[in-house]
């Protein structure tokens, strides 16, 4: 290598890396800024060119066949000709621990791909100078050293002091690049200003952050990135504070140039010269935009999760009470209407009760659903036949003013959901849609594949990554703000007129979504529309179940004998009265203890056992269990509002399960004894 060379005089640069493309690219950049460049492919050829004809600096990729970047750069490091040869890596790999190991590895410098073509000429040109500057360094040194052996011995003694002040001067060099080097690498914007609060420099990670190139901001007061969140008496205390010489640490949001708002953690520190008077400032700030979003993402979670607890167990006692009011109303009404002559203001109230206790049944239904504790039974399910059947009974939700528009791709998975929940989830979005534009508008469903990556997963904490299935639901209408973009799932939560709407709909699409695995987003901004989209996990490779529509049989009775066990005294007497009228006998019990006192004392066959899941002491299932054991061939069939996973797994059915939802009707419950007591039955069904 020439010594002759200037700063300024174009090195002989060694490139290694086994891709062509990359190879020619850097080789071209290289050679336009009047570099002398040696390309070439492998590590073991480039490691014979070094030990032949040392370069100036080597520009080495990391992932090669054969022997990486970082083995080649060992290897050069420990052969004496090549020792002192600069290396900078170049590699896509970005991770800190890539970096980490180039520069252990003896590396002086770490570019990412892809890269700024002066990024490279400048960093290099860089490091041609600095190994110059050593170069020039260690010919002075010998220059001296030869100079001295021809003095006098009285010489010696000041040689020494000077090879002293050179290897400090050395080290200092060496450790004022390394800071250089830290800084300028750094992942935390770092920013430097005088006493004055002037910038003097900032690093290439306040550059990203901020958006403000170097030349931008040097010159210019940090203000230029105040947002207006905090107050005239924040930034007063900062102040005072950091002028006292104290260092200040907090939470600060900024504005890049764009306009947008960024938050991050500071550290502010007082620089002081050799006589203790503050000369700088410097300021270091790490970027927690994404930390903030996701922990205000997990709080609500946990919110939600907590008013999910609260209202699944409103709903289940909520559900006792509403099954003893239809239970009791429909026996009052048909006893009413079998004797003559009828009490018309009577029947008319009865109804009244009876609309209202369905409204309230509705209700639970939506808490239930919202709290992800309501009983749901998944099948694979071909989303565009369950949206293309769902057409015509969406079409007169709508107005005449409103297209409706139906997109779907024709390769779009399977999913494992329940299908009329499923509905319930569409239905509710298209109303909202509709709600949305009341002077008519565009309504589009859509259906596709998507693909959730760990980068949209470390953004949304409820999504979870994988192959998946995506409806949206979009319309034209008025659009929502950010407040109410943010609170859309929210329970009780609604932007409609008192008495139009409870703000459990979207409650429940949430909860309905969540409970089959899946993950829901809405996009809106006002008077852009809105976009919500579904994502539900995919059944790659499983075809999907044929769902009945045939019409239920009429409810009718039988001459079976019931054990019914029911701790709840109103459900267990309305319960026990529809049987008795259906033509059943019935052994009823307020506990499962007494109910299996009562099936050892009960001499005949007993076909059916109609039990409650949740009691106190022994529940349903165990009551069950130990029913079966005495070896008695009785049918059991469940009734609850609330599972509490007693008889499924996070709210899906067991396999052989029956299951009937509080709270009911007479002619349900009826209906559904028929539907456990009559074989064949081909498959297991909740109603």
């Amino acid at each position: 290598m020439s010594t002759e060379r200037t700063s300024d005089s174009p090195g002989d640069i060694l490139i290694v890396d086994d891709i062509p493309e990359n190879l020619h690219l850097l080789a071209r950049i290289l050679s336009d800024a009047g570099h002398r460049v040696r390309p070439t492919t492998d590590g073991q050829l480039a490691l014979d060119a070094v030990r032949v004809d040392p370069p100036d600096l080597v520009v080495l990729d990391v992932k090669m066949p054969g022997m990486d970047g970082f083995e080649v750069c060992r290897r050069l490091k420990a052969h004496e000709g090549s020792r002192e040869v600069p290396v900078i890596f170049v590699s896509a790999l970005n991770e800190s621990v890539s970096k980490i190991d180039g520069f252990e590895a003896g590396g002086v410098d770490y570019i990412t791909k892809p890269f700024e073509p002066n990024e490279v000429v400048a960093r290099v040109k860089i490091h041609l100078t600095l190994r110059r500057l050593q170069a020039a360094l260690e010919r002075q040194n010998r220059e001296l050293e030869n100079r001295v052996l021809e003095r006098t011995a009285d010489l010696v003694a000041a040689n020494r002091e000077l090879k002293t002040q050179m290897v400090e001067r050395e080290r200092a060099l060496e450790e004022r690049t390394r800071l250089a080097t830290a800084i300028e690498q750094s992942a935390e914007g770092i920013l430097i200003t005088d006493r004055e609060g002037t910038i003097q420099y900032v690093n290439p990670a306040f550059e990203r952050i901020s958006g403000y190139a170097r030349e931008e901001a040097v010159g210019q007061n940090p203000r230029i990135l105040k947002s207006g969140r905090q107050t005239a008496q924040f930034y007063e205390e900062l102040w005072k504070t950091i002028t006292r010489g104290e260092v200040w640490t907090g939470h600060i949001i900024n504005k890049r140039k764009d306009g947008t708002l960024y938050e991050q953690d500071a550290t502010i520190s007082p620089v002081r010269n050799l006589s203790g008077e503050i000369t700088n400032f410097v300021s270091v700030k790490r970027d927690v935009t994404r930390e903030v979003e996701l922990e205000a993402q997990l709080r609500q979670a946990q919110k939600m999760e907590a008013i999910g607890q609260l209202a699944g167990g409103v709903a289940h006692d909520f559900n006792n009470i509403l099954t003893a009011i239809l239970g009791n109303a429909e026996l009052v009404r048909n006893g009413m209407e079998k004797n003559l002559p009828r009490d018309y203001q009577l029947l008319s109230d009865l109804a009244q009760i009876d609309h209202a206790a369905q409204r309230a049944a509705t209700l639970t239904r939506q808490l239930l659903a919202f709290s992800r504790r309501q009983v749901f039974s998944p099948v694979v399910l071909d989303l565009n036949r369950l949206l293309t059947d769902m057409e015509k009974m969406l079409r007169p939700l709508i107005r005449e003013d409103i297209k409706l528009e139906m997109v779907c791709a024709s390769d779009v998975s399977c999913v494992c959901a329940d299908a009329a929940q499923l509905e319930q989830v569409v239905v509710n979005l298209v109303v909202n849609a509709r709600d949305a534009m009341p002077e008519g508008g565009a309504l589009t469903l859509e259906t596709n594949n998507a693909t959730l990556d760990a980068d949209y997963v470390a953004l949304h904490a409820e999504a979870r990554a994988g192959q998946h299935v995506m409806v949206a639901v979009s319309d034209t209408g008025m659009g929502m703000d950010t407040e109410t973009r943010r609170r859309a799932f929210e329970p009780f939560y609604t932007t409609k007129q008192l008495g139009e709407g409870t703000g459990l709909g979207l409650a429940m699409v949430h909860g309905i979504v969540r409970q089959s695995g899946g993950h829901i987003t809405v996009y809106s901004e006002p008077g852009q529309g809105t976009t919500f989209r579904v994502y539900l996990p995919a059944a790659v490779g499983v075809a999907a179940t044929e769902v009945p529509s045939g019409t239920r049989e009429l409810s009718r009775g039988g001459h079976e004998t019931i054990l019914m066990c029911e701790d709840d005294r109103n459900v267990r007497e309305a319960t026990c009265r529809t049987l008795e009228a259906g033509g059943y006998t019935v052994l009823a019990a307020e506990s499962a203890e007494s109910a299996l006192r009562m099936a050892t004392e009960h001499v005949g066959r007993i076909q059916l056992l109609l039990t409650d899941v949740i009691m106190p002491g022994m529940n349903g299932r165990q009551l069950a269990d130990a029913l079966l054991a005495t070896g008695r061939e009785t049918r059991v069939l469940y009734v609850s509002g609330y599972t509490d996973n007693v008889i499924s797994h996070h709210g899906v059915l067991e396999e052989g399960v029956e299951f009937l939802e509080k709270p009911f009707t007479s002619g349900k419950l009826l209906r559904r004894i028929r539907e456990v007591l009559d074989p064949p039955r081909s498959e297991t069904r909740a109603s």
